[in-house]
This record gives structure tokens, sequence and C-alpha cells, in this order.
């Protein structure tokens, strides 16, 4: 079965909110997930992560810390990603892949449908957020 790695970032407000991204394609459009993306080959986690959220949401973000990696079976491909706590270091968040996106609080995380691989990533935010 073919791997797949990716990062992906827990961006978090001063207020502790976490943001939530909804997938707008795909065989999962409609979830939620964490905004990220692929690591190119020689690329670092922490450049990858960087990248791909300015890619994505055109903001520049700070890796706090690595939370968690997640290994998840999906039926076509392994997935393993690597899970950064995070804020926004300059910009307004745009999107430029989602279809939309929320800024939840700890107790409302569990309210969407997340991504499978997202679930334990979930579970990780709530028991180490800040």
């Amino acid at each position: 079965m073919k791997t797949i790695n990716v990062v992906a970032a827990i961006i978090q407000d001063e207020e502790g909110h976490v943001l939530a991204t909804q997938r707008g394609y795909g065989e999962y459009e409609g979830w939620w997930e964490f905004p990220g993306g692929k690591i190119e080959p020689g690329e670092s986690h922490t450049t990858a992560l960087v990248r791909e959220i300015w890619e994505e949401l055109s903001v520049m973000i700070m890796p706090d810390k690595w939370l968690c990696t997640v290994e998840y079976d999906y039926p076509n491909f392994h997935l393993t990603m690597h899970c950064a706590l995070c804020h926004i270091a300059q910009g307004r968040v745009q999107l430029n892949e989602h279809a939309s996106a929320k800024w939840l609080a700890k107790d409302e995380l569990n309210s969407l449908q997340w991504l499978p691989a997202d679930v334990e990533v979930v579970n990780s935010v709530i028991t180490n957020h800040r």
C-alpha cells in the first residue's frame, strides 16, 4: 500500500480557538480537516507546514510545538500525518482551497464531521490544548 506523508497545522488564536477547514473537493467533500498537505522530497516538516499553509490560507504561521503523528489506513493508501500546534504570525485567513472554515473552542471540536485521520488529532488537541 502506498504511504503518503503529510503535515497538518492546528492553528490557534489568542483565545485558544482552533481553525477547522472544510474540504471542497474529492471523496471527502464537506468533511472537516486541519489544513496542511504533502511533504515534498527533501523538505523538512516545518518548511512543508509553513509552505502548505501559505498556499492554502495565505497566512504565515509559526509552529509552536509538534503535537502528534497519526498513522491511518485509508482504503487506497496509508497516511502518516505530522501535526503541529501553530499560531498566525502574519496575515488574515483566506480560503484558497477549502469550502469553509470555522474557529472553534476546544469543547466545540467534536461538533464537526472530521476526516477519519483527523479524529485522533482532535482528541490530542482536546487533551493537550494550551
